[in-house]
């Protein structure tokens, strides 16, 4: 017991940091300087915030992304561009556009030769979001809205169909004119159809992809339908 307190006392003794009295520091070192903490470096891209832009350049940019998209969708091939940067801007404004050219007078009359702009307007979406359940149910591997933009942008063909048929059916509404406008809708509504499939095709299991071609093919030819059998008042 003595030995261990004598051993104890010794040890309280010594320095604390009794190693780093034989630490000597060159002269020819030099000890100047400043501690500072690295901070990394932003880049201007990294600082930039779309809050801070001019209102002209956002809706420039908006309106340069939606027409990149409609150039995809009038040349189709398999491209991720409308799955990765996906916005429902031009789908709005194809359905609104193609309701109010499918509208065929006024609301309280009678005799319309067309469906009425709400009707256009519930079942494009509406087959929209069934088509996009459908395919989220069958395994499909793309977002809801996803989904939603290549449908909706994929109206387009037929967009520009009604548009023809509207010129067609001003000239005149006669045998010659259903033809041109058989061929013109069958033409978009086949388009409309493959820009589609060309894009949400990779997006679905193998074995499952004709149970979500066939809704698709269903939806477009709902719509062609209303637009080839659109009479003005």
């Amino acid at each position: 017991m003595a030995e261990a307190e004598e051993s104890r006392a010794g040890g309280a003794a010594k320095p604390l940091f009794a190693g780093l009295s034989d630490v000597s520091i060159s002269e020819d070192i030099p000890v100047e300087g400043e501690i500072t903490v690295p901070v990394g470096s932003h880049s201007p891209d990294e600082d930039y915030s779309t809050l801070d832009e001019p209102v002209k350049d956002t809706i420039m940019r908006d309106l340069k992304a939606v027409g990149k998209k409609f150039v995809h969708v009038m040349y189709p091939k398999k491209s991720s561009a409308l799955l990765r940067d996906w916005d429902l801007w031009g789908p709005l404004v194809l359905c609104v556009s193609l309701a109010l050219m499918l509208q065929g007078g006024s609301a309280d009359s009678k005799e319309d030769g067309g469906p009425q702009f709400a009707e256009v307007f519930v079942i494009i979406w509406f087959g929209a979001v069934v088509i996009t359940l459908n395919s989220k149910l069958l395994g499909g591997t793309i977002s809801f809205f996803q989904s939603l933009c290549v449908l909706g942008y994929c109206v387009l063909p037929l967009t520009v169909a009604m548009l023809v048929c509207r010129l067609v059916l001003l000239a005149s509404s006669g045998t010659v004119s259903f033809i041109v406008r058989l061929v013109v809708v069958m033409a978009m509504f086949g388009w409309s159809t493959l820009a589609s499939t060309a894009f949400l095709a990779d997006s679905q299991p193998p074995n499952r992809k004709a149970l979500v071609v066939y809704p698709i093919f269903l939806f477009y030819f709902i719509i062609s339908w209303m637009i080839l059998t659109f009479t003005p008042q």
